[in-house]
């Protein structure tokens, strides 16, 4: 079919040779040509790689580029071979006779010519002074330009229009001014002035955590007042309020702040360490799961509790703070990692199933060492019989301060986190090779806590503001997270692989979902104070946060398989029951991986259990 855009006519293109455009359409607006910018190297590269370059034409009338078809292709070689156009023509064909050759008499026809074939028509004549007749009278416009202008609807033009802000339901009025009190009097009684003391613990206090941003005085009238000092510091904060102060209205889901008191909180509320109950490990799954559970402590020890009777099988001395512990993820290997000063300690606790852990054993007494001594950043060493009498089987030392240690889901592979601002903060260990090594090379920031996925081949590094998802197999940075917090404490992923929560000292926890975008779904503020840790459940929909303030907010997160739904987050009781010690409440927090329990460790030293 011919393109019909350019209806410049049958003129020659050559006049628009200097011109941006190549003609013009029906409403009379410029054909613009196609962007060419090739220079000849870019011609001869194209000649070079493009295999339909001996085809390509250049339409003079739009300026594409067209590519001939065969057809086309054929129909130019007859032309240029002097042959006819149509394949089908046969010029030797046999002439027909339409009339005799002899030359007749009298003619076939000679009826002389219609006066209409060289007369106007009078009809269309009359068709077109009507047509030109309705154009001026406004009747018919030829071509009535498009209108771009969107068209908006006024959904509430039928309700009542006296009412008092009727087309704006969810208005949120500016905040108001609190009222002066008794106590910004210039002559308040006595109650209200402070003492030497308060006076000085008012001063010590942070300005964020003062009942009175000033001092009550007192004076003997009101000319003797001085001017305030904070007097435009307080109208610039107002004026802060004024403008920052969110218009709409947002239906925001309040948790109850009932607390719950669980039928097992009860039997697993006693004083178990002395120092502080740092951080929880994970369950073992499956058969295993009513085996022990350790929990380690600043009192040097690692305590192993049985959940049913929430009894104290064992105590495991390390000599030193622990900072982090690990069970093992495999159900077929009962082995815990331990973070203590600079050391990860592999122990056997020896408890639970007795072919388990003996095939634990074997297992790590199956390591051949390689005949090649290999460079590492850190030192394998066997534990001596002392420790191995303890549990202790293997000690991974460091070169500094182990903080953190997590398993790959597959129990052979494990990370570790150390106190350090060069590259060498984050280290990943193989178990059966004894072996480890430095995946960076350079260091991104201050690494807080690493993941690893529980599905693909990823690796999730926290800094103190990102959070940095690398592919183990390709060896390259996936994406980059946003956490919109000022400092990360802790993170978790869901057991589908498609979602991640970060909790943050600054009291905010962040949903991400790595399919929808780097910046987060959604973000809790439902504590007070920093966030300590975060958890998932592996089978119900459920996450857990811990904080300062020594709750633990249990919420429901959904996650559909429809991927055109959002995750659903709605957070479902406030669990209470820590004492807050030295300004912290709620170290750690972790989920049964079978039933719908929480595990809540905190500075008071104890381990809860909610049901």
């Amino acid at each position: 079919l011919q393109d019909i855009r350019n209806t410049v006519g049958n003129i020659p293109m050559e006049w628009y040779q200097d011109f941006p455009h190549v003609g013009y359409n029906l409403d009379g607006k410029k054909i613009y040509k196609p962007i060419r910018n090739k220079d000849e190297l870019d011609m001869f590269l194209e000649k070079m790689e493009n295999p339909d370059y001996w085809r390509t034409v250049q339409d003079k009338m739009t300026g594409a580029d067209i590519k001939l078809t065969d057809e086309q292709v054929d129909l130019v070689h007859r032309l240029q071979r002097g042959q006819f156009g149509d394949v089908h023509f046969d010029p030797y064909e046999p002439a027909v006779d339409f009339f005799t050759h002899e030359v007749m008499i009298h003619p076939v026809t000679n009826r002389p010519a219609d006066k209409r074939s060289f007369i106007p028509s009078l009809i269309e004549k009359e068709k077109v002074s009507k047509l030109v007749h309705a154009i001026k009278m406004g009747w018919i416009k030829p071509r009535k330009p498009k209108d771009d202008t969107p068209t908006y609807y006024d959904l509430w033009a039928h309700e009542d229009p006296n009412s008092i802000l009727g087309r704006h339901k969810m208005h949120v009025p500016a905040p108001k001014m609190k009222l002066p009190g008794h106590e910004e009097s210039y002559n308040p009684p006595p109650e209200y002035l402070l003492s030497e003391e308060e006076k000085l613990a008012w001063e010590q206090q942070e300005p964020a955590e003062r009942k009175l941003n000033f001092v009550p005085q007192q004076y003997r009238c009101l000319r003797a007042v001085p001017a305030y000092s904070r007097f435009i510091h307080e109208r610039f904060e107002r004026c802060l309020d004024l403008y920052l102060c969110p218009r709409q209205r947002k239906m925001r889901v309040r948790a109850s702040p009932t607390p719950q008191q669980p039928p097992l909180a009860r039997a697993a509320r006693g004083r178990f360490h002395t120092g502080l109950c740092s951080l929880l490990s994970s369950l073992s799954p499956g058969p295993a799961s009513p085996c022990p559970r350790p929990a380690g402590s600043d009192d040097c020890t690692v305590r192993f509790w049985e959940v049913c009777t929430a009894r104290c099988m064992k105590t495991l001395p390390v000599g030193g703070v622990v900072k982090s512990v690990a069970w093992n993820p495999n159900p077929t290997i009962c082995l815990v990692a331990i973070c203590v000063e600079q050391s990860v300690l592999l122990v056997n606790p020896c408890l639970g199933d007795k072919l388990l852990y003996g095939a634990t054993d074997q297992l790590l007494e199956s390591y051949v060492v390689p005949e090649e001594e290999r460079v590492q950043p850190v030192q394998w060493a066997t534990a001596t019989v002392e420790e191995h009498s303890k549990g202790v089987r293997l000690v991974v030392q460091h070169s500094k301060a182990v903080k953190q240690v997590t398993w790959h889901g597959k129990g052979d592979y494990f990370a570790s986190v150390v106190s350090d601002n060069s590259n060498m903060q984050v280290l990943i260990h193989q178990t059966s090779k004894r072996w480890s090594q430095n995946p960076f090379r350079k260091s991104k920031g201050l690494v807080q806590c690493v993941l690893f996925h529980p599905i693909r081949p990823y690796f999730f590094v926290a800094t103190q503001r990102y959070v940095r998802v690398y592919n183990l197999l390709k060896q390259e940075l996936t994406k980059k997270l946003m956490t919109n917090c000022k400092w990360v404490s802790s993170m978790a992923i869901h057991p589908g692989g498609d979602n991640i929560i970060c909790g943050s000292y600054d009291s905010k926890l962040a949903w991400f979902d790595l399919d929808l975008s780097t910046r987060p779904y959604q973000l809790l503020r439902h504590h007070k104070k920093a966030l300590r840790s975060v958890a998932f459940h592996k089978h119900y929909p459920l996450f857990a946060s811990g904080s300062d303030d020594g709750t633990v907010i249990v919420c429901h997160g959904m996650v559909y398989n429809d991927l055109l739904q959002n995750p659903l987050l709605v957070p479902v009781k406030v669990l209470k029951g820590h004492a807050i010690t030295l300004d912290l409440g709620v170290l750690d927090v972790l989920f049964h991986p079978t039933q719908p329990w929480v595990f809540s460790s905190g500075a008071d030293g104890t381990v809860r259990l909610y049901a």
